[in-house]
Parts: structure tokens; sequence; C-alpha cells
């Protein structure tokens, strides 16, 4: 008859605690930061669908373009933080440098923008950046120190 006592063994006595412990911190380690993968997808999301969303697409060709590909950029950063964070948590300033990008590309790639397509841009690119940090910050405080 099997033993069903309700004390179980110390597992500090396992001959393989130290490699679970090392795979369990590896698994958790950059997750910090999980939170944000969500958002900035959905930053990304809609970043690439604004055009569509505010109707400037015959108005602003360029931005169409532009912002459509940045949208797809900011949506891979994301899967990528997602999928293998340890690797591409240092990629969190490419988010920033994109925020800056953006808030700055109606005057650069635009033609005469509007009030809502410099206003969009802004908010997606500030939005953009301060995501950009939250990651870079968690990254760079949950990474061991030599």
């Amino acid at each position: 008859m099997a033993n069903v006592s309700p004390t179980r063994g110390d597992i500090a006595a396992h001959p393989d605690v130290s490699e679970m412990r090392a795979r369990y911190a590896r698994m958790l380690g950059g997750r910090d930061v999980a939170l944000v993968d969500g958002p900035v997808f959905l930053l990304g999301l809609y970043c690439a669908v604004s055009p569509w969303i505010l109707h400037y697409t015959t108005s602003q060709p360029p931005l169409v373009t532009h912002n459509l590909i940045v949208g797809i950029a900011i949506g891979l950063l994301a899967l990528g933080f997602t999928r293998a964070p340890e690797r591409m948590y240092g990629l969190s300033w490419a988010t920033c440098a994109l925020g800056v990008w953006m808030i700055v590309a109606p005057w650069i790639v635009g033609e005469s923008p509007d009030a809502g397509v410099i206003w969009n841009n802004i908010v997606i690119g500030a939005l953009a950046f301060v995501l950009g940090l939250m990651c870079a910050f968690t990254a760079a405080k949950s990474t061991p120190k030599p």
C-alpha cells in the first residue's frame, strides 16, 4: 500500500536542486516587464492602422506608409519582448527611439499635416517612449550584476 501521509520530504535534499533552481531563474529572467509587452504590441497595432482610423490616407500618403512600417516595427519588438525577453530587452531603447521619431515624423515625412495627424503621432510617440523606458529600466534593474 502507498504511503499517503501528509508530510513530504525536503526538496533541498534532491540531487538536481541546483539545476532546477537555475532553470527556474532562467525561465523567469527578464519577465518583470511582462505587463508592458501587451500595451507595446497594441500601440504598434494602432500605429499601423491609425491612418485608416483617422482617414488621412489620401491627404498624407507618405505618413500612411511611414506609420504602417513603424507600427509593424513596434509590434515586432513587442513580440520579441514576449518571445525572447532575455535577448530582446536590450532593444527597449529602440522603442524609445521609434517614439521620438514618431513625434517629429509629421513635419519631416508629412506634407503640411493637420492638427489631428500631428496629435496622433505625438501621442503614439510619447506612449512608445514611455513604454520603452519602462522596459529598459526594468530590464536593467533585473539584469544580474557581475
